[in-house]
C-alpha cells in the first residue's frame, strides 16, 4: 500500500495536469465564495451548479448581501436546484456571521460547525480551500476513492466504515498544499473513480487500488439494502384566473418547507366533487374548465410522492378575502421573485 507521502506526490502530479482550475469558486477565491459553493455542492453535481451560483453571486456579492436580502429572494434564486433546507441555512448562517463574527467568516473548525448547514466535511472544505489550512474533507467522492483504494468491503453507511474512511482520511491529509490536494481528491472521485464506469486506467493511484487489482471496482462501494420507500399521492390545485395562478406557501415541515406551492387535496377525487368544494371555500366562484394532467412522481429521500395536477380555469375570482395570509394570486406574465418547487415552476412553464 502506498504511504501517504507517496500518495499526496502521484495525487498532486496528476492534479497538476488534469485536476479542474478553472470553476467559478476558484476564481476571486475568499471564503464566502467557498462556503457557498461547498453548501451547492452538497448532492449536486458540479454541472448543475454552476449556472446557479454565477446567478447567486451575480445577485449576493458578499455576505452581507446574502444577509440582507428577503428569504424570498434567496429561495426563487435556489428554485430547481432542490434541498432547499442549504439556501435557508445559507441565509441564516450569513446573518450569524454579520451579528456573532462582525461580517467576518470564521476559521475555525469548531467556530464553523455551529452554523447552520455547515458539517465536519463542509467545514473541513472551507478551512482547506479558502484558508489553506490543514482540515480534513470526507464527501461522497473522496469517500468512493477511499473505499475502493483500500478495498473496503462493509457497507459505507455503516458507523465502522465512517470511522474507518476518517481516519484514513486524516491520515492521508498533508501539511502543504492543502487547497490543491482537497481539490484533487475530490475532482479524481468525480472524473475518474466515478459510481459508474470509472476509468481505472486514468487514475494515479490505480496500481495500488485494491479493488482495482481484485475487481471490485464496481461492487464496492455499497450501502445496505434499503427498505422500499412508501408512495403517498396528492393533486396539485391550479387555479387560474386570467393570467394568475393561486399559489400558497407551505407550513415550515415536511417537503418545499416555506416554498409556495399550489393548493393540495386528496386524491382520488371526482372533478365534481372538486367542484363543489371549491365553490363553498370561494364564495360561489364560476369554474369554467377542469382537466386532470398526468400523474408524475417526486422522490426524496424517505418516500415517492404521485402528485395529480388538476388545471381550473375561473371566469370571476371570489370578492372574498383569502382565508389564509400566505396565499397570492402569482401573475404569469411578471415572474415574482419567490421560491418555488421544480415541479411548481415547471407546471407554470407550461402555463405559459
Amino acid at each position: 500500500m502506498l504511504t501517504a507521502t507517496s500518495l499526496q506526490r502521484q495525487l498532486l502530479k496528476w492534479f497538476d495536469q488534469y485536476g479542474r482550475k478553472n470553476l467559478p469558486w476558484q476564481a476571486n477565491k475568499t471564503p464566502y465564495r467557498v462556503w457557498v459553493a461547498e453548501i451547492m455542492l452538497q448532492q449536486t453535481q458540479v454541472a448543475t451548479v454552476i449556472p446557479y451560483y454565477l446567478r447567486f453571486m451575480t445577485t449576493f456579492p458578499t455576505l452581507q448581501h446574502l444577509a440582507n436580502a428577503p428569504l424570498d429572494t434567496v429561495l426563487h434564486l435556489w428554485t430547481g436546484l432542490g434541498y432547499y433546507s442549504r439556501a435557508k441555512n445559507l441565509h441564516r448562517t450569513a446573518n450569524m456571521i454579520m451579528q456573532e463574527y462582525n461580517g467576518h467568516f470564521p476559521d475555525h473548525l469548531e467556530q464553523l460547525t455551529t452554523l447552520p448547514g455547515i458539517g465536519t466535511s463542509t467545514a473541513g472544505a472551507i478551512l482547506a480551500c479558502a484558508f489553506n489550512r490543514k482540515a480534513t474533507i470526507l464527501d461522497g467522492n473522496v469517500k468512493r476513492v477511499l473505499t475502493r483504494l483500500y478495498g473496503i468491503e462493509n457497507p459505507i453507511n455503516d458507523k465502522k466504515t465512517q470511522t474507518q474512511l476518517w481516519e484514513i482520511a486524516k491520515q492521508l491529509t498533508p501539511t502543504k498544499r492543502i487547497a490543491d490536494y482537497t481539490q484533487a481528491m475530490m475532482d479524481l472521485g468525480a472524473t475518474v473513480c466515478t459510481r459508474r464506469k470509472p476509468t481505472c486506467k486514468a487514475c494515479p493511484l490505480h496500481k495500488n487500488c485494491i479493488a482495482n487489482k481484485n475487481d471490485l471496482t464496481l461492487q464496492i462501494p455499497y450501502k445496505t439494502r434499503e427498505k422500499p420507500k412508501p408512495i403517498k399521492q396528492t393533486g396539485f390545485l391550479i387555479l387560474q384566473y386570467k393570467q394568475e395562478i393561486l399559489l400558497e406557501r407551505r407550513v415550515m415541515k415536511g417537503v418545499w418547507q416555506g416554498l409556495w406551492s399550489f393548493p393540495e387535496t386528496k386524491v382520488p377525487i371526482t372533478l365534481s366533487k372538486l367542484k363543489k368544494a371549491l365553490q363553498a371555500e370561494f364564495n360561489n366562484i364560476a369554474i369554467y374548465t377542469t382537466h386532470m394532467l398526468p400523474t408524475f412522481r417526486r422522490t426524496f429521500s424517505h418516500y415517492h410522492l404521485d402528485i395529480t395536477p388538476i388545471h381550473l380555469t375561473i371566469t370571476k375570482r371570489s370578492n372574498k378575502k383569502i382565508a389564509k395570509e400566505q396565499q397570492i394570486w402569482y401573475s404569469l406574465q411578471s415572474e415574482t421573485s419567490i421560491g418555488l418547487p421544480k415541479p411548481v415552476k415547471q407546471l407554470l412553464d407550461q402555463l405559459l
